[in-house]
């Protein structure tokens, strides 16, 4: 039988199945920070039961945090609080923890990729619903809530329903300034936010095979934000050298090993999805979004569009925008580069490529959060803190920082951030923000403009 990637690597987990109804999935990695652990800790106290498999178990602390003075304790109280207690449940309970004041500290799903502790055909799992990043690696990964935490803490293992099978093929050639984001973003803006739900997404086609590492995370990031379980690319040489040498990664004749096994994680010829759809790269331009989810998306040069829809209105009424606007030479005062989409090291060299001998505006501020410890540093030995300094830009310390509205990083009411981060719900950003999704790219040549510029008419 013609199997799918997704199908190769969910068959091989399933321990047991109940005829015509969930399978229990095995789980190999369980990723855990500071939100939703405390309470399925808890729970396993409450019931008396062990964590079965504490060496499978990765904890960071990421949302909470603040991404200035770490070495200080912190003044949020309930953040100290959260903090403190993931510290106490994993020496508890054996689990490795890399916590503030460690060098590995960052954003889960940035630090378990450059660690080597996500690899090929594994399931991975995590209280965090951007757990879809790993799936960049050719793995099954998902977000849980906090009774399937414990359920994993206990058992290693979660009862599920399998997830329908879909295709997204991009072909073709991207435009001069068009990244990773822009695709993600305009996926999702041509297929609305609930075209995934129920579905396990593979994306295919040169667009994504020619893709470096850090941009497949980025998509598969935002495959939730369609409303899919998680999305996946087929593990290739990209892949496999990227994992190569890793702090987690397996080593010599091991790695070899593995490497053959990887090579076999590919969609069989003739296999069948539950849907499919196709874009060709050639239509795809920067992208921005209008509203307030992330289907609400133009291409740079496009306008609003006009639709009649009472949930539309309101977004716009939220977003201070008007129908049939252009958002070119809109003003904005607060730019955020950053999140688990967007601060691996390749983000940051792309914004300091554009802004290197350039200004930020005078009304603008501008943050620049690196994903973990490991790209500050990198960051630093590139000489990449300069340039951002340089140009006026603030660079913080690694956590999730002002991606949501739940640190001291938040952008005040009314007030428009362009952001790499990935949702612009009403109050993500903090309570009133006005929230506009883009690429690094974006979002560097708005902090240097002080307004939303059509970034293709300086590429051209």
């Amino acid at each position: 039988m013609k199997k799918t990637l997704f199908d190769k690597v969910w068959d091989s987990h399933v321990v047991d199945s109940v005829e015509n109804g969930p399978q229990i999935l095995y789980i190999d990695k369980h990723l855990i920070h500071e939100v939703t652990s405390p309470q399925a800790f808890a729970e396993l106290e409450q019931r008396n039961i062990p964590l079965f498999r504490p060496d499978q178990v990765v904890a960071t602390a990421d949302h909470n945090v603040p991404t200035q003075d770490q070495h200080l304790p912190i003044k949020d109280a309930l953040s100290r609080k959260q903090v403190e207690m993931l510290t106490e449940n994993c020496k508890k309970h054996g689990v490795t923890l890399y916590g503030l004041g460690h060098e590995y500290q960052g954003i889960v799903h940035v630090i378990a990729p450059e660690l080597g502790v996500t690899q090929p055909g594994m399931t991975i799992v995590c209280g965090d619903s951007h757990t879809s990043t790993h799936g960049a690696f050719g793995t099954i990964a998902f977000g849980i809530g906090t009774s399937q935490v414990a359920q994993v803490f206990a058992s290693q293992c979660l009862l599920l329903s399998k997830p329908k099978s879909m295709r997204i093929s991009v072909n073709g050639k991207l435009k001069k300034g068009v990244l990773p984001k822009d695709v993600i973003l305009y996926i999702i803006a041509q297929l609305g936010t609930n075209a995934g739900t129920g579905y396990f997404v593979e994306y295919a086609g040169d667009v994504f095979e020619n893709m470096s590492m850090e941009g497949r995370m980025t998509v598969c990031n935002m495959s939730i934000e369609m409303g899919a379980r998680g999305g996946m690319i087929a593990p290739d040489q990209t892949t496999f050298d990227y994992v190569k040498g890793r702090e987690f990664a397996p080593q010599g004749e091991d790695f070899d090993k593995k490497v053959a096994y990887w090579k076999t994680l590919v969609t069989d010829e003739g296999a069948t999805f539950d849907k499919e759809y196709s874009f060709n790269a050639e239509d795809i331009a920067p992208m921005i979004t209008y509203g307030t989810n992330p289907g609400m998306g133009i291409k740079i040069g496009e306008s609003i569009p006009e639709i009649n829809d009472a949930s539309f209105d309101k977004s716009l009424r939220y977003m201070g925008f008007e129908k049939g606007e252009s958002l070119v030479e809109k003003p904005i005062n607060y730019v955020f580069i950053g999140s688990c989409t967007n601060s691996r090291i390749e983000d940051f060299r792309i914004v300091a490529d554009y802004i290197k001998g350039k200004r930020k505006a005078n009304n603008v501020n501008a943050l620049i959060v690196p994903g973990s410890q490991q790209v500050a540093r990198q960051i630093e030995d590139e000489g990449l803190r300069s340039v951002f300094e340089d140009a006026g830009f603030e660079l913080r310390q690694p956590g999730c920082s002002a991606c949501l509205g739940m640190n001291e990083d938040k952008i005040p009411a009314g007030e428009y951030c362009v952001s790499t981060s990935n949702r612009n719900f009403e109050g993500r950003q903090g309570q009133g923000a006005r929230t506009i999704l883009a690429s690094p790219l974006m979002a560097a040549a708005t902090a240097v403009e002080g307004k939303l510029i059509d970034i293709t008419k300086q590429l051209n």
